[in-house]
Parts: structure tokens; sequence; C-alpha cells
């Protein structure tokens, strides 16, 4: 039970002083939201007068005369209820419902995209670590090399390819605009063909590195004495290749995924914005380019509780996968 206090504890910290971070990092940027808003507000002919401007920074959080202490205390509060405020560049829109909208996009498709090329690049790496030295060793550079590829050049690449040329996949969005949003047949079945191309860019550029992490610990997991001792015995290859080694060759490869998958809400905002895909790292991006404190800090705290959470997972599926790391923790 301590070790799990002590993990609980460290994550309750880690917790609060990203929420610090979070607060302060975006004040420290040039600009005030309020008078983004104001010169929005401006071009389209409008006067703002005084008690509107003060009316703006209550309902945004910014200038409000308060001290930064103040200021950080309520931010806290506001955190803990579930009071993101209100976006600046999707104004009047609360940041709630637009991250709400935004997230199932990148969810889908960056989760599924990370999925496919964990399950692709485990069972690979384990062949290929299994059988070392043999032709399917060739496998690693190739992938490796996919992997190296800068991100956006593979996607414009498969674009130019798979779309522009061949008019396998659309050129961009996350469906087709003449459908209307909804749980129906039609609607899935274009969100699905629209997310193939990125979700294939997603897979190809990383299953690569699964792949050689997994070939790199199934060679040393292949020379313990546990897996000497079972083919002394004389049992089948394939029960000595999944039951001993890559049963424990996986582990490290596992937290990894966990990890990645706290990233997975974050989303590739690379991704989103060569393909015009509507998920959350567009968002983000919109939100910086905006000055947009609530947005900003709205998603980097769901952002900041996906990771920690993940880990957190990780630390307690590890105590119970491998009691050496409890009773060493």
């Amino acid at each position: 039970m301590r070790y799990y206090a002590r993990k609980f504890a460290f994550y309750l910290v880690a917790l609060w002083a990203a929420l610090t971070l979070n607060f302060f990092i975006p004040r420290l940027m040039p600009g005030n939201p309020v008078d983004i808003l104001m010169a929005k507000l401006s071009q389209r002919g409008g006067t703002v007068d005084p008690s509107a401007r003060r009316a703006y920074e209550l309902l945004l959080g910014g200038n409000t005369g308060d001290s930064l202490f103040q200021q950080y205390l309520s931010y806290l509060g506001n955190m803990f209820r579930g009071e993101l405020g209100v976006s600046v560049s999707n104004f009047p829109a609360p940041v709630s419902d637009i991250i709400a909208e935004a997230l199932p996009w990148t969810l889908m498709l960056v989760g599924i995209a990370t999925f496919l090329s964990f399950v692709f690049g485990i069972v690979l790496g384990t062949f290929v670590g299994w059988r070392r030295g043999t032709w399917l060793d060739s496998l690693v550079p190739a992938t490796t090399v996919l992997a190296a590829v800068p991100y956006f050049w593979l996607a414009l690449i498969l674009v130019a390819l798979l779309s522009s040329a061949w008019g396998w996949f659309p050129l961009q969005g996350g469906y087709d605009v003449i459908l209307s949003p909804g749980w129906n047949a039609d609607f899935i079945g274009s969100a699905i063909y629209y997310g193939t191309l990125p979700a294939l860019t997603i897979v190809i550029s990383s299953v690569g590195g699964w792949l050689l992490g997994m070939r790199n610990m199934m060679v040393s997991a292949t020379a313990e004495d546990y897996v000497l001792t079972a083919r002394a015995k004389g049992l089948r290859d394939s029960r000595i290749m999944i039951k001993y080694a890559a049963r424990n060759a996986v582990l490290p490869s596992v937290a990894g995924f966990a990890i990645s998958l706290g990233f997975v809400v974050s989303g590739s905002i690379v991704t989103e914005q060569v393909f015009s895909y509507p998920g959350i790292g567009s968002k983000l991006l919109q939100a910086v380019q905006n000055n947009d404190y609530a947005l900003m800090q709205g998603i980097f705290l769901v952002i900041t509780v996906a990771v920690l959470g993940a880990n957190l997972v990780v630390d307690l599926l590890y105590a119970v996968i491998d009691p050496r790391t409890r009773v060493s923790g």
C-alpha cells in the first residue's frame, strides 16, 4: 500500500506543478486576449466603451486588476470546478464546448493509428528479434528510415501520390461536408474514409520505432538463462518465443505505449494542418496564434491529465506485471 500511496502522492504533486506552469506560461507571452478581442470588434466597425472592456476582462480572465496571486487562486478554483472560460478565437463559445467538439476526432484518428502502429511494430519486432541475422533483419533499416523522414514531408508525399495523382483518398477535411455529423452509417463511413490517409501517415512514421525497440529487447531476452532453460527442456520454439522471450521483452514497449496514449490527446498538429483535419491540434495552434489564454490552458489541462493518467496506469500495471518493481519501489 505504501508503494501505491507514494505513486498517487507523486502524481498529485506533478498535476499541481503542471497546472501552475499552465497558468504562468501563457501570461509570459506578449499580448493580451482582451486587446485581441477588442481589435476584432473594432475591425467589424463596432465601438467598445470602457465598461464593455471591463466586462470582457472579467469574462476572459485577462488583466482584471487583481494581483497575479489572486488570479492564480481563481484559476485553480475554476479548473477544479471544470470552468475553463470563454475562447477568444471562437468567441463566445465556452472552451469546454470547443474541446468536447474537437477531442473525439483526435482520439479516433491518432488513438487508432497509434494502436495499430504499436501492434504492427511489436509483432514484427518479435519475429525479427527471434530470427535475428536472417533476411527479416532487412526490415529494420527500411522502417527506421521511414521513421527518420520529416513527418510533414511524408504526409505531403502521401497526399501528392494517393490523393492528387491517384485519387484514392480526399485531399483534406474530416468528413464529407454535405453530410450532417451524427451516429449514422453514412457519416461514420465518411469519417473513416477521410481519416484513412492521415492515419496511414502516422502508422508509417511510427511503426519503425516500435519494431526496432522490440527487436532489440527480443535479442537480449533470447540470451537470458530462462530461454536457454526452456530450450533445454525441449519446448516448442513458438511457445518459447511468445511465453518466455516476448512476454518479458514487451514490458518496456508497454510502458512506452501507455505514455504515447497520453500524448494521443494532444493530437498531431502537423497531421491536422496538412490534412485540414478538425482535431485538437488545430485548435491548439489557433489558440497560440490568437493568444487565447483560456483555450490554451484548457487544452494543456486535458493533455496534462491524459499524460499523467497514462503514466500512473503504467506504474500501477508494472507493479502487477513485475512484482520486483513494487518491492524495489
